[in-house]
């Protein structure tokens, strides 16, 4: 499965990966204050262990920062 993730194209070795376990490949220790837009559309925390992400999907993963 090939996605592109926050504009670097990434190969997995899976037929379906969701939103949180593609967050535990890339981001196992730091889960806390992100957000998730897939294909531009932000995808709610509380879907993430059932949003199957699909071939060319366009993921953008923000991190908050603390700072002013």
């Amino acid at each position: 499965m090939e996605l592109k993730i926050n504009q670097q194209t990434k190969h997995f070795n899976a037929e379906s990966l969701s939103i949180q376990s593609l967050l535990d490949l890339e981001i196992p220790l730091k889960q806390n204050g992100i957000a998730v837009a897939i294909n531009n559309t932000v995808v709610p925390k509380i879907k993430w262990n059932e949003f199957l992400l699909q071939e060319t999907d366009e993921i953008l993963i923000i991190s908050a920062t603390q700072g002013g």
